[in-house]
């Protein structure tokens, strides 16, 4: 009954376990789903928000809107949707590219405006890039210009890379403000002041945020440049999707740039940037030399080491191995490979000019069966007295000075500019672009100093491209497979994770055959809870029988089948003598003792009181 309960109990068990992992399954597929529709609600909300003339009308397999050209809702000095088909204000560059070869020097690459390839959203267009490995440049003035004092930079725009990327750019110039700008002459040289977008070559992907800094000393210029994010970025050189990128530059000299709208990099334009905004204030001395005795060797060999006697030199790393046997049934005479017998020299074959033909090599079949054909050499093994050369052992250097440097001295261009936000004002905006992958598509330029500005900005126009995008997207077992194929141990995933249920589910509700005949079995005991009574009965059933094994062996009794009638009724008389006692014992046992006498009037013989009860002590035990 114990063992019972403990089936029960572990299958019961084993039942709270399955069924609290499907209820973690559940609630983790709900989460997601409703995590997932409080998304799109969100998304939809902003969208209906921040765009109130867009009409959404949801089909059954796609979404179809009514698009209408975003429009700024604050102070911009910058803004460009090429909604309109044509480059109002664009400017194409009419020179070449300096230190260059004159072949691809010139900036020719062509420029369009189009709708996207994929996922279109009916009357949004943007600029193409179109010419693959030429040189593409143009460029715009803005609104009027932005001047670095009190309030922040925001830059934004849309990128996709159509057909995906090899090596290229997408990102933008914003070019210093001066009288000389001319932006028909817009190329690598000219000034700018920041240079902010992807760039990717090979498997180099980059999210380049690049300010040149004036020296406040000399007037010259150099560039600094932000330290790499932390992020993965190839996903959104290779999606083919439109991505949002976003540069903040704050009067507190912070910067944080943004990829739809989430942070993937920030720092301090003081800290954050390689090179440092300002140089160190102490340098190495150019003019100082190392002395000639100076001595950098923490270890030098002990000099009073001898050699040993009995090292030798000479002895060989490897030596053969002399307790080896050649094998039996090795073919000394027979050539690991031979000529293949089945080869036949080629009909063009000219043995003035090929030379003599021979036949290919081929391994010998007569090798494959014994454990080897030609000459048996001995296998080498390692020589137990090899030593090598002697070295004396190493010691600490009692002359060890440390590694020596030049010291340092007061830095003649240093400097320090505490605020390296207040740059160069910007006037205009310009793509200067190589790539070796045509169609990268731009859209959406805006250039502010309010948050909110650029939020709606970007609702109305990349929001709006991000809904239809997601409504087109194939289902999960698509992005599972398609997922897979860029990684195909992923399938050893999905079939664990289909396996695992399924066995769980099988072990658990179909038990073995061995348990239902154990529990059928053991009803009755289940049902019988002991008393008090039958426990002090069973000790009662003990005592007596070691009083009838006493009297058996005192009397010599044996007990066996077959017996003569007259030994059978002595033993009825004994075991009646016997139950009239234990009548005596039981007076509160009269189940038992009912029991006891319907198995004297069943059996008729003096064994069979006796054997009924043994039955019963052995089920009970």
């Amino acid at each position: 009954m114990y063992l019972l309960i403990l089936q029960i109990t572990s299958m019961q068990v084993q039942w709270d376990w399955l069924c609290l992992g499907v209820l973690l399954i559940s609630s983790v597929t709900a989460e997601i789903h409703d995590e997932e529709i409080q998304d799109a609600d969100v998304e939809v909300e902003d969208f209906d928000k921040n765009s109130q003339e867009t009409d959404i009308d949801k089909g059954s397999s796609s979404l179809e809107v009514m698009y209408k050209t975003p429009k700024p809702t604050g102070e911009v000095y910058f803004t460009e949707a090429f909604d309109d088909g044509v480059l109002t204000g664009w400017i194409l560059s009419k020179t070449k590219k300096e230190d260059t070869d004159e072949n691809i020097a010139k900036y020719d690459g062509i420029w369009e405006v189009e709708e996207l390839k994929e996922n279109t959203v009916p009357g949004d267009r943007g600029l193409v890039l179109k010419s693959i490995a030429r040189h593409h440049a143009i460029s715009a003035m803005l609104t009027k210009p932005f001047i670095f004092d009190t309030k922040p930079l925001i830059v934004q725009y849309e990128v996709n890379f159509q057909d995906g990327i090899d090596c290229g750019g997408a990102y933008v110039k914003l070019l210093s403000s001066s009288g000389d700008l001319d932006l028909e002459y817009f190329f690598d040289k000219t000034p700018y002041t920041i240079m902010f977008g992807p760039d990717k070559c090979g498997e180099d992907y980059k999210l380049h945020f690049i300010f040149r800094h004036k020296n406040p000393k000399t007037g010259d210029y150099e560039e600094k440049h932000a330290k790499r994010p932390d992020v993965d970025l190839k996903k959104f050189y290779s999606d083919k999707r439109t991505h949002l990128y976003t540069l903040v530059l704050k009067p507190d000299d912070t910067f944080e740039m943004s990829i739809d709208q989430s942070v993937v990099s920030k720092g301090n334009l003081l800290e954050d940037m390689v090179p440092p905004v300002n140089p160190p204030k102490e340098i190495e001395d150019p003019n100082d030399k190392k002395p000639d005795d100076w001595d950098e060797r923490a270890k030098i060999p002990d000099p009073n080491a001898v050699k040993p006697d009995d090292w030798d030199e000479d002895e060989p790393s490897k030596i053969e191995d002399p307790d080896a046997v050649k094998p039996e049934g090795w073919l000394d005479d027979e050539l690991q490979y031979i000529p293949d017998p089945n080869a036949e020299k080629p009909e063009d074959w000219d043995e003035e000019m090929d030379g003599e033909w021979e036949a290919p090599q081929i391994p010998n079949p007569k090798c494959e069966t014994a454990p080897g054909c030609g000459e048996w050499v001995r296998p080498m093994m390692t020589n137990p007295n090899y030593k090598g050369k002697w070295k004396p052992p190493m010691i600490d250097n009692p002359n060890y000075q440390g590694i020596w440097s030049p010291q340092k001295i007061p830095n003649p261009d240093y400097f320090e500019d505490l605020h390296p936000f207040e740059m160069t004002a910007v006037g205009a905006i310009g793509l200067e672009l190589w790539s070796m992958t045509p169609d990268i598509y731009f859209d959406n330029f805006i250039i502010c100093s309010e948050n909110e500005v650029a939020d709606r900005w970007a609702a109305d126009g990349w929001g709006l491209k991000k809904l239809v995008a997601s409504a087109n997207e194939p289902g999960m077992f698509s992005q599972l497979v398609t997922a897979a194929e860029d990684r195909p141990w992923l399938w050893v995933l999905y079939i664990l994770t289909l396996a695992l249920p399924v066995g769980l589910g099988v072990l658990f509700c179909w038990p073995t055959k061995k348990i239902e005949e154990d529990i059928d079995y053991k009803k009755t005991d289940v049902s019988k809870p002991i008393t008090k009574g039958e426990l002090e009965q069973e000790r009662g059933e003990i005592g007596d029988e070691a009083e009838l094994e006493e009297e058996k062996e005192n009397e010599d009794i044996a007990v066996e089948e077959g017996e003569g009638e007259d030994k059978n009724d002595e033993q009825e008389n004994e075991a009646a003598e016997g139950s009239q006692e234990e009548e005596g014992d039981k007076s509160n046992k009269s189940g038992s003792e009912d029991e006891m006498k319907e198995a004297d009037e069943s059996t008729g013989s003096g064994d069979g009181p006796m054997k009924s009860v043994r039955k019963r002590r052995v089920r009970k035990d």
